[in-house]
C-alpha cells in the first residue's frame, strides 16, 4: 500500500506542479499534500484526496464523490477532502483548477486562523486541553466564553467522566485571563462547591 501511495503522491507532484514546489509527510495514517506548508490535500491508500472549497464542493457534491475517512478510537470522522476518481485524473485542467481552488482556500483559513488566539495560548489551557475542547465542539476562544466555564466543564465530564474541579477551574481562569490560583476566593469556593455537587449526582 505504501509503494502505491509514494507512486500517487510522484503523480500528485508532477500533475500539480503548477501550484509551487509540494512536499509530503505523514498524517491520519496518510500522507498531507503541502505548498509551503500549507495543507492542500491528502495521499489515502493510494488515492488523491483534494481539501473541499467553495468552488469544489459543488464539483464533488454533484459528482457524489467520496469524502476522506479517518478512523479515531474505532470511531469513522469524515474529513473535508473529496476523492480524485480518474475521470478527473484524465481532465488535468480540472485537476490543476480544483488543486489550485484547494490550495488558495487552505491559504485563507490558515491566515484567518493565525489571526485568532488559540485556546492553548490562554493561561491554564495545555496543548491536550484544547485538544479534549476540539473534541466536545469548542474549538476556539469566542465559543469557550459563550459556554463558560461550567457548561465547558460537563462537556468535558461526558468526554473524560474522572474529570476534576481542577479543570473547571483552569477553564474559569482562562476565560477571566488569569491563572487559576489568581482567581477571586469567593468564586474558586463556589466552582468547587458546585462541582462536587454536580460530580456526585452523576451515576457512577
Amino acid at each position: 500500500m505504501k509503494k502505491r501511495s509514494y507512486a500517487r503522491i510522484h503523480q500528485s507532484k508532477e500533475c500539480l506542479s503548477p501550484l509551487g514546489d509540494i512536499s509530503y509527510r505523514s498524517l491520519f495514517g496518510g500522507y498531507s499534500l503541502t505548498v509551503e506548508n500549507v495543507v492542500f490535500a491528502m495521499v489515502s491508500e493510494g488515492e488523491l484526496y483534494l481539501r473541499a472549497s467553495e468552488q469544489s464542493e459543488v464539483y464533488f457534491v454533484e459528482k457524489a464523490s467520496e469524502s476522506l475517512v479517518y478512523q479515531k478510537r474505532g470511531r469513522a470522522i469524515a474529513l473535508n477532502y473529496y476523492h480524485v476518481d480518474e475521470a478527473l485524473w484524465s481532465d488535468r485542467e480540472k485537476l490543476l483548477q480544483l488543486s489550485t481552488d484547494a490550495l488558495y482556500s487552505a491559504r485563507r483559513e490558515k491566515s484567518r486562523l493565525k489571526a485568532q488566539q488559540r485556546l492553548k495560548d490562554l493561561p491554564n489551557l495545555t496543548h491536550s486541553l484544547e485538544m479534549m475542547l476540539w473534541e466536545v465542539g469548542i474549538a476556539d476562544v469566542r465559543t469557550l466564553h459563550a459556554y463558560g466555564a461550567k457548561r465547558s466543564w460537563i462537556k468535558l465530564r461526558h468526554l473524560k467522566k474522572g474529570l476534576g474541579v481542577r479543570v473547571l477551574l483552569a477553564l474559569a481562569g482562562a476565560i477571566c485571563g488569569v491563572h487559576e490560583a489568581a482567581l477571586p476566593a469567593a468564586t474558586r469556593r463556589e466552582l468547587v462547591e458546585w462541582g462536587h455537587l454536580y460530580a456526585k449526582r452523576q451515576p457512577r
